[in-house]
């Protein structure tokens, strides 16, 4: 077999369009959308609260048969600057599909992080990065074996959601989110609303009571 390369079809939204989401959290995109965009949240930030940084990039995507990680390698050379690496590697454990040496290669190149459905290692130097973010489920000292097997740059199944080159991927110490170009033009203003919204109750809270804030209705008395 060989890993097979797959072109993606135009983005569709212009950047003025995309920016608008990089203000918004992945909470507050996740509220917007009940079931809409939220990944596993198993799939977690390497790093500790607090210090991990914020994830904002378009997918490059690979899908990964493990031990073999030849798609892995041939997708990384697809990954420019704002690019976001995705490892589609069906929750795999024993075997880490990238490490130290691939993800500093991505970084170089001005990617902005890489997700993995499966495990990484080399986690002690990578957890040192503040400007490269790296989401995974698992983590393994065993290394990948074969170069022969994969996909690259076609829709993956990843988190239980479905992700297509060029979806932006944002992620941050609450998990991760895709967000289609689809759901951006749809969601986009309730998002900025909601955002809005708490910045309201965070004033309100300031200088009154959570009763009033929320606007509670009286409570029964037992």
């Amino acid at each position: 077999m060989a890993v097979k390369i797959f072109t993606p079809g135009a983005f569709g939204l212009a950047d003025a369009e995309v920016e608008r989401w990089r203000k918004i959290p992945v909470s507050i995109a996740v509220d917007t959308a009940r079931n809409g965009c939220e990944i596993d949240p198993d799939i977690h930030p390497l790093r500790a609260a607090g210090q991990q940084p914020r994830l904002f990039g378009r997918a490059v995507t690979c899908e990964c048969a493990p031990p073999d990680f030849g798609s892995v390698l041939y997708a990384s050379d697809l990954v420019g600057p704002g690019d976001v690496l995705v490892i589609a590697a069906s929750g795999h454990r024993e075997t880490a599909m990238i490490g130290e040496i691939v993800s500093g290669y991505l970084r170089r190149r001005g990617g902005v992080g890489v997700v993995v459905d499966g495990a990484v290692r080399d986690v002690d130097a990578m957890a040192q990065w503040d400007d490269f973010a790296i989401f995974t489920r698992w983590t393994t000292p065993r290394g990948p074996a074969g170069l022969d097997d994969g996909k690259v740059n076609a829709p993956v199944a990843f988190g239980g959601r479905r992700v297509s080159p060029g979806d932006v991927i944002i992620g941050d110490d609450d998990g991760l989110a895709v967000l289609s170009p689809e759901f951006m033009t749809a969601h986009i203003e309730a998002a900025e609303a909601k955002l809005a919204l708490e910045a309201e109750w965070e004033a309100g809270l300031a200088k009154g009571t959570i009763a009033e804030t929320f606007s509670l209705p009286p409570a029964d008395k037992a």
